[in-house]
C-alpha cells in the first residue's frame, strides 16, 4: 500500500492522504480582501485530490503584509471576503483546509514579485515595518521600527485575533508563518535579532516571542482545530539559525501541543548560499522528526510520486508538500495515485476523464454537493 495515500492524523483532524498543497503567495488581493482571484486559484487546487490545502501567507495586520496585495485576516471586510472562499469550498470538496497565519516584519511594504520585489517607500505608498531590531533586510532598504513592548503586545494579540476569525470561517487547520525571514522567524534569527532584553541575545530569549504567539493562540483555538507551524531550519549563512537550535525551538513547541511542522529554510538574510537540489530540504524534516516526534511536512523540490513515496517509506517525513509542483500540475494527486496504485477523491464532474487503464483511480468527491 501507498503511504502517501494513506490516512494521517494531525492532532485532533485526519487528513485522507500525505500530500499538502503549500501556501503560496497570490499577490491579488484588495485591501487584504480575497478577489475572485482567490476563488478560482483555490477553488480548483481544493479540487486536485490532496489531503490538505493551506492558504497563503494571510496577514494578522495591515503593516504585516509583503506587499500591498497580500491576502489578510485582519478586519471584518477581509474576513467575510476570505469566508466566501471558504464557504465555496466547503459546497464541492471535502479537503481539509488550513490557513497560514502571518507578519511580514521588515520584510513588509515590498512590491510583487512581478514588479521587482523591491521596499517600497512611505512617499511612494508604501509604509514603515517593523522588527525585532532596526535592522534592515537589505543594504538599500529602510531599516524597520524596532518594536517596543507595546508593539509586541499588539502583534501576539493580531495573531490571536486572526486565528479567532479563522476558526469562525471554519478552518480545519492553523499554521503559523515561522519561515522565510518574515517576524516570527526573524525573532528566532540572530541575524535579524540583536534585542539586549529579554527578547533577544540567546536562543532561549529568540524563542520567546514566537512561543509567546503560539501559546496565545493554542489557548483560545477550539480543540478541534489543529495547530502547527512553519519554520526554516537553516539561514544557510554562517552565524544564523541552524538545524540544532531549531530542534530546540520544536521541542519547546511540542511542548505547548503542536501538532505539527511544516520544514523549509532560508529567506532572514540576502547573503544565503542554497544548494539547491530534488529534495533538499527533506533531511532537516528528517532530523526535526527524529529528534522531537512531532509530525514533519517536508517540502522543496519534491516533484515525483515516486520521490515523494520514498521520502515516507524512509521515514524521512509523514507528508509532503508541493508548491510551484502543484501550481505547474493541478492534478498532481491523480497522476501520483495512478502512478502508485492508489485511488483519490475526485468530482463527479471529471469522471469521464479517468482513462481506462485506471478503472478505481477516482473517489466520489461530491461533498455536500447539489
Amino acid at each position: 500500500m501507498s503511504l502517501l495515500f494513506s490516512p494521517i492524523s494531525l492532532g485532533p483532524i485526519t487528513l485522507d492522504n500525505r500530500i499538502v498543497v503549500a501556501p503560496m503567495c497570490e499577490y491579488s488581493a484588495e485591501n487584504g480582501c480575497a478577489t475572485d482571484w482567490h476563488l478560482i486559484h483555490l477553488g480548483h487546487l481544493a479540487l486536485s485530490g490532496a489531503g490538505l490545502l493551506i492558504v497563503e501567507a494571510t496577514a494578522v495586520e495591515a503593516v504585516g503584509r509583503i506587499t500591498p496585495y497580500d491576502l489578510g485576516l485582519y478586519d471584518d471586510a477581509a474576513e467575510a471576503a476570505l469566508g466566501k472562499v471558504v464557504q465555496a469550498i466547503r459546497r464541492y470538496a471535502p479537503i481539509r483546509l488550513g490557513v497560514q497565519l502571518s507578519h511580514a516584519g521588515r520584510k513588509a511594504s515590498s512590491q510583487a514579485p512581478w514588479e521587482g520585489g523591491q521596499q517600497i517607500p512611505e512617499e511612494r505608498g508604501g509604509w514603515r515595518s517593523v522588527a525585532p531590531s532596526a535592522l534592515a533586510h537589505g543594504p538599500t532598504e529602510e531599516a524597520p521600527l524596532a518594536l517596543d513592548a507595546a508593539g509586541l503586545a499588539r502583534i501576539k494579540q493580531a495573531f490571536v485575533d486572526a486565528a479567532l476569525r479563522a476558526v469562525r470561517l471554519g478552518f480545519d487547520l492553523i499554521e503559523l508563518h515561522g519561515a522565510h525571514g518574515y517576524l516570527l522567524h526573524q525573532f528566532l534569527s540572530p541575524l535579524a535579532n540583536q534585542r539586549s532584553d529579554a527578547y533577544g541575545g540567546t536562543l532561549e530569549n529568540r524563542m520567546r516571542f514566537p512561543l509567546q504567539v503560539f501559546e496565545a493562540i493554542r489557548q483560545v483555538v477550539p480543540a478541534g482545530v489543529a495547530v502547527g507551524m512553519r519554520v526554516s531550519a537553516t539561514d544557510w549563512v554562517e552565524g544564523g539559525l541552524d538545524p540544532t537550535q531549531v530542534v530546540t525551538f520544536v521541542q519547546a513547541l511540542k511542548e505547548r501541543r503542536c501538532d505539527f511542522v511544516h520544514v523549509s529554510s532560508a529567506g532572514v538574510s540576502p547573503l544565503q548560499r542554497i544548494p539547491l537540489s530534488p529534495g533538499y530540504q527533506v533531511p532537516f524534516a528528517e532530523a526535526i522528526k527524529r529528534e522531537t516526534g512531532v509530525p514533519t511536512i517536508a517540502v522543496g523540490l519534491i516533484t515525483e510520486a515516486e520521490q515523494a513515496e520514498e521520502i515516507l517509506q524512509k521515514g524521512q517525513a509523514d507528508m509532503v508538500a508541493l508548491a510551484r509542483g502543484m501550481l505547474f500540475d493541478p492534478r498532481w494527486p491523480w497522476h501520483a495515485a495512478a502512478k502508485l496504485g492508489a485511488s483519490v477523491d475526485a468530482p463527479r464532474q471529471y469522471w469521464r476523464s479517468q482513462p481506462r487503464e485506471f478503472k478505481t483511480l477516482f473517489r466520489d468527491a461530491s461533498f455536500g454537493q447539489r
